[in-house]
């Protein structure tokens, strides 16, 4: 038994070493790399912790610096109406001819935000929430009032400038917006539905955005950052503390804000702010073409392979355009080497550039690209058409019941047209004074008001008399020959 037990006893020596050797050593470095993880994971909480707070710290910090340049606005203008808050009980009595001969007047009062720009008292503000006000307060976060003078305006930026007798301001760096990179941290501050100086946090979700129809020149910088009625004026800030945006409008369906929030451009801002402050007005440039975006189905009849630009449908005599020889179907691609995807976004570069300047335009034509200088000129003013002239000009055809477009080759085929001459009738609307007189979709206009049109520019043009007398004199063609008609409201 002894001889059994011997090696059994060696053996057992053995294992044991074992397990207290290299094992042992690989279990010791389990359990403690365990506890590494554990350390680790606390240390990493910690850092992310800390980051949150720095962040959080930097909000504030903002905040606290660029609050006391952000202004409360308040707008005032008296409106005489016969009719308002009138009793119907007295609607023919003695107290309707007393507010009609004699109409009360009562006061209106609208609300926003702007930020001082200078320490000698200049503002900027949205020109819609200033515009046709009789009076206008500035409140300071320090609680003074101030009366503002309104240096000078431009619908088409939507930018006013104001100014203030005061000195010592507080004032706000102004940044780079061609700078801004999508998911950048802002901070919009303002005055929404009354309440001043609100803050609030998001970020840049995109930028360039055009077509919202909010004003003739559109380059927004798109926000999640919460804007609100009242906010409009009021200053977009990054985490530098620079100005790079003007909040503006918000995108909405219950009037309220739904994460979509609109900014001006800061450049564009600066841009406008300069010429209003030396000449209380903005030299709008002009190249003389009408244009449309390039689409794919365009593009293919083209034979280009690019779906982004913008085409020349028309160029006008004795234009920037037609002194550089530019010409129809040619497809502008860049302007000064930077690129161009629509018409909005040409639009809104044209009508900032000053008279004088001279621009290289990147264009394709016959499937080659080529360069051409273009000097900017003024624009003529039987040609410049404002977006509130254009909104009026509008709202009479839509009482007139039919809507228009310029012809394009998508249309000429559908309706074999023999020429794109004019503008064809895209809608009627039933019951109205087009529906009445006959007009369906498909008819071209080549006349209005005894004046021959080419295009829909021309058409917007000859319509502006209408606007007077409410009537309108139309030179259209239809399957059965051309023929005048009157449309006339009541």
């Amino acid at each position: 038994m002894i001889k059994v037990r011997g090696p059994l006893f060696i053996i057992f020596l053995i294992i044991l070493s074992f397990l207290l050797g290299w094992g042992g050593k690989q279990i010791w470095t389990k359990f403690h790399n365990k506890g590494l993880v554990a350390e680790d994971n606390i240390r990493l909480s910690s850092e992310s912790l800390s980051a949150a707070q720095k962040l959080s710290e930097a909000f504030s910090f903002i905040a606290e610096k660029a609050a006391p340049a952000v202004v409360y606005i308040e707008t005032e203008r008296v409106i005489t109406s016969p009719f308002r808050q009138m009793p119907p009980m007295e609607f023919f009595g003695d107290e309707f001819f007393k507010r009609f001969f004699s109409p009360p007047r009562y006061k209106e009062r609208g609300a926003g935000s702007g930020f001082i720009l200078s320490k000698d008292g200049y503002i900027v503000t949205n020109n819609h929430v200033i515009e046709g006000a009789q009076k206008i307060t500035v409140k300071l976060v320090d609680g003074r009032f101030f009366k503002a003078k309104v240096i000078g305006t431009d619908p088409f930026s939507d930018v006013a400038l104001l100014k203030i007798e005061a000195t010592n301001l507080p004032v706000l760096t102004l940044g780079n917006s061609d700078l801004l990179r999508i998911g950048e941290w802002v901070i919009a501050i303002g005055n929404p539905f009354g309440l001043t100086h609100t803050i609030t946090v998001g970020v840049i979700s995109a930028k360039g955005r055009s077509g919202i129809g909010i004003s003739d020149i559109e380059d927004f910088i798109q926000t999640d950052a919460a804007i609100n009625p009242g906010n409009s004026g009021g200053p977009l800030l990054n985490l530098r503390g620079e100005v790079i945006g003007m909040n503006t409008a918000i995108f909405t369906r219950s009037g309220g804000y739904m994460g979509i929030g609109f900014a001006i451009p800061i450049n564009i801002v600066k841009t406008v702010v300069e010429q209003l402050k030396a000449k209380g007005k903005v030299e709008r440039g002009w190249l003389g073409v009408v244009i449309q975006d390039l689409n794919p189905t365009l593009a293919e009849e083209l034979g280009l392979k690019i779906t982004e630009g913008v085409v020349i449908t028309e160029v006008i005599p004795d234009s920037p355009a037609a002194k550089a020889d530019l010409k129809e179907k040619d497809v502008i691609v860049a302007i000064n080497k930077k690129s161009v995807k629509n018409a909005s976004e040409l639009r809104s570069h044209i009508l900032l550039t000053k008279p004088g300047t001279e621009i290289i335009l990147d264009i394709i034509r016959n499937g080659q690209k080529i360069e051409k200088k273009v000097t900017i000129e003024a624009p003529k003013k039987e040609i410049l058409t404002s977006k509130t002239e254009l909104e009026q000009l509008n709202n009479f055809l839509e009482e007139l019941g039919f809507l228009v477009s310029d012809i394009t080759p998508e249309m000429q085929k559908k309706y074999r047209l023999p020429s794109a001459e004019g503008v064809i009738i895209v809608e009627v609307i039933p019951e109205s004074p087009a529906d009445y007189a006959r007009l369906s979709p498909g008819i071209i206009i080549d006349e209005v008001n005894r004046k021959k049109i080419k295009n829909l520019r021309e058409f917007y043009q000859a319509l502006k008399p209408s606007l007077q007398n409410r009537k309108v004199l139309l030179g259209i063609k239809t399957r059965y020959g051309r023929q005048y008609i009157t449309l006339k409201l009541d």
